[in-house]
């Protein structure tokens, strides 16, 4: 037994109890010696020789001792947390390189860093937190069963699918959050049997189906439970907790439930219960029985009395001559054409017409004025463009309000729940430099994407499109202002999106829109994962990038490329023309003018002429010059992340704070232009020939 070595990792209190029994068993078989007479007076005695000469082993003395070595070296035979942990690691798909820490040969999962998403007590595993990483694959409810201290899950935000996980094997579990995946199907009524320490259940925005398991109902210790956006049917059951806790919440909210809420649930927020078909505190009170079926007889018998009238009405048209050939001459003129956003009726059109109050818009904003689909399409339209992805129309509603319509054609391979859930997780989007997703329509071959509408048009048309004579361009104020913004909405996106590989994917001046204060409102974004892959490749900004060009690949530091080249164009009021070849991103083409921008031009003359207001700015000019160069540096590896760029751009200001006479300039009045070339050796830049 000295020379047994045992881990600490490795024993729980499972252990204890078999030592214990160990001990116990060693000592009653060490207590009664074995009698070596045997019962047949007839034999010789059994003794050490006559066992060795028939070859016998002496099992009844041997065996307390091994039984008893056994129940001691049994514990170290166990897994350890991080062999568990790597087997659980087994189970899951597209981590990519977020789990590297997790390895046998490092630091174990509860020492000093902790693995990514291990969240330890005591040098124990206490918890997992896997948000917002994309992952596949399986959880692994029986392998997770091994880490004996485990108390909170948490997997929110990736893409799990398939039915529930039975998390009811993990007993000890006091918070499981699995809301934002895809899991699907019904969850059995004892789904939740056996967990009596549960807390906290995150099941919102998936797709499960069927009745509320009455397990979650009769959970001790429930006092937070998040079901919304699901597709729960029935009645709900009877919650027999109290949710008299601070922050206690049942949120049911876009179900399909139905009936009276119960009793245990009427403090709650009245909004934790919209998007059903539900009554009773804290909604309006139910109806009786009998008042529902004294008001279905009446409806009955006025839809006879009209049906009736409407049959004697035709027999007597027919019958009378006169009215007769007046309806004849009405059915030969035929209508006009209709008119609908902005063009004559196509196929599209006739379709939506055709589906009359059927077709209806789905809202992914509460706070905005609800209106429906054949309104919209008979408002008064404007088209305002037709871009690779599709047309864009201005439509004027009924209440005043301008928006703005994009028919998306080239996203048909992706399903109606996956598409509704990634445009709702859009909708919840809110910065002042993100323009707002309104409401969407859904139809396999053509979407519309609501938004709002942005006065002052795109970036593009201010920086390319022809001017009156004496019409001023943008200013470098206005122009610092708007990359700003941008850089601000784009590291928004980054943060809020930190699941998806290109969070924006079509950042150009086109997609940058302005509004009433020239303040840039970042559209056309996270829009990969719903556009048809090859479509994709063919037009959106990220997939002319260099990485993708050399390696067929993008990166996080793709985005980042697309708002190196957009700083470019803003300061130099040059259009990037490889944006506008289909396909890969044309490396000559925008590698000499790239080149021609650091190399050739870098003087004064490299700046917009048109752009005004540079009195006194040409060293902060000259340090968004650098910045957007860093962005769009080919090189991966030495491009820089957002974060550098953001806080670089932040620091910028309108005027030189100082040293303004360093710079030779040109000019006694108005805008001027430094003149001073700025050499190799003060930015290092590599393009790819």
């Amino acid at each position: 037994a000295s020379q047994l070595s045992f881990n600490r990792d490795f024993v729980n209190p499972n252990h204890n109890v078999l030592l214990s029994f160990c001990i116990f068993i060693f000592t009653i078989s060490s207590s009664s010696k074995p009698s070596l007479t045997p019962p047949n007076p007839k034999l010789k005695p059994f003794t050490f020789q006559t066992m060795v000469h028939n070859k016998l082993k002496p099992c009844y003395y041997w065996f307390p001792l091994l039984f008893i070595l056994a129940c001691f070296v049994a514990p170290s035979w166990s897994e350890t947390e991080a062999e568990i942990l790597l087997r659980f690691k087994d189970s899951l798909a597209n981590y990519g390189s977020q789990l590297d820490d997790w390895n046998g040969s490092g630091p174990g999962p509860c020492d000093n860093p902790n693995w990514t998403g291990v969240r330890c007590f005591k040098g124990s595993v206490f918890g997992l937190k896997l948000e917002n990483m994309g992952l596949t694959g399986v959880i692994d409810v029986d392998t997770l069963t091994g880490l004996q201290l485990l108390r909170t899950v948490s997997f929110m935000n990736n893409s799990f699918g398939g039915p529930f996980p039975e998390v009811k094997k993990l007993t000890s579990l006091r918070a499981l959050y699995l809301a934002y995946n895809h899991y699907s199907g019904e969850i059995r009524n004892d789904g939740f049997t056996g967990m009596p320490a549960l807390q906290r259940v995150f099941l919102a925005w998936n797709n499960f189906s069927g009745s509320i398991p009455k397990s979650l109902a009769t959970l001790p210790s429930l006092f937070q439970l998040s079901l919304e956006q699901n597709h729960f049917e029935g009645r709900i059951p009877d919650f027999q907790q109290d949710f008299k806790q601070d922050g206690s919440f049942v949120n049911l909210a876009y179900n399909k439930l139905e009936g009276p809420i119960p009793y245990s649930l009427r403090k709650m927020n009245a909004s934790f219960f919209e998007g059903n078909n539900l009554c009773g505190e804290p909604l309006p009170k139910c109806s009786s029985s009998r008042k529902k079926r004294t008001i279905i007889i009446i409806i009955v018998v006025a839809g006879s009395l009209v049906v009736l009238a409407l049959i004697a009405a035709v027999s007597y048209i027919l019958k009378d001559p006169a009215m007769a050939s007046r309806f004849k001459k009405a059915e030969k003129k035929k209508p006009a054409g209709n008119v609908i956003m902005g063009k004559k009726e196509d196929q599209s059109s006739q379709h939506y017409r055709k589906l009359g109050e059927k077709a209806k818009l789905y809202f992914v904003r509460n706070d905005r004025e609800k209106f429906q689909l054949q309104e919209l399409l008979r408002a008064s339209a404007e088209v305002l463009g037709s871009g690779s992805f599709g047309s864009s129309y201005k439509a004027v509603i009924s209440s005043g309000e301008a928006l703005v319509v994009k028919r998306f054609k080239q996203m048909n391979n992706v399903g109606k729940e996956e598409f509704r859930e990634h445009m709702v997780r859009l909708g919840r989007l809110s910065h002042p430099n993100l323009l707002s997703l309104v409401a969407f329509y859904y139809r396999k071959e053509e979407k519309l994407l609501v938004s709002d509408f942005a006065p002052n048009g795109s970036l593009a048309s201010h920086l390319h499109a022809r001017r009156a004579p004496g019409e001023p361009g943008l200013d470098w104020p206005t122009r610092l202002k708007i990359i700003k913004g941008v850089a601000k909405g784009l590291a928004y996106l980054y943060n809020e999106l930190s699941n998806l590989t290109l969070p924006h994917g079509h950042l150009k001046s086109s997609n940058v829109l302005l509004n009433h204060t020239f303040d840039p409102l970042l559209s056309d974004y996270a829009l990969l994962p719903v556009m048809n892959k090859e479509h994709a490749q063919q037009f959106m900004v990220a997939y002319k990038s260099p990485e993708f060009s050399q390696y067929d690949r993008t990166t996080r530091k793709t985005d980042v490329w697309s708002l190196g080249i957009l700083i470019l164009e803003m300061l130099t009021g040059k259009f990037p023309a490889n944006y506008l070849r289909q396909g890969k991103g044309g490396n000559a083409d925008l590698a000499t003018w790239v080149n021609s921008v650091v190399r050739e031009e870098w003087t004064g003359e490299v700046f917009d002429k048109d752009m005004k207001g540079t009195k006194n700015g040409e060293g902060e000019m000259l340090k968004l010059l650098k910045i957007g160069m860093g962005c769009c540096e080919w090189d991966i590896e030495k491009r820089w992340e957002l974060r550098e760029a953001l806080e670089r751009i932040e620091e910028l200001k309108e005027r030189d704070s100082d040293n303004v006479e360093d710079y030779s300039s040109y000019g006694s009045e108005g805008d001027v232009y430094s003149s001073r070339a700025v050499t190799d050796d003060e930015f290092s830049f590599s393009v790819q020939a």
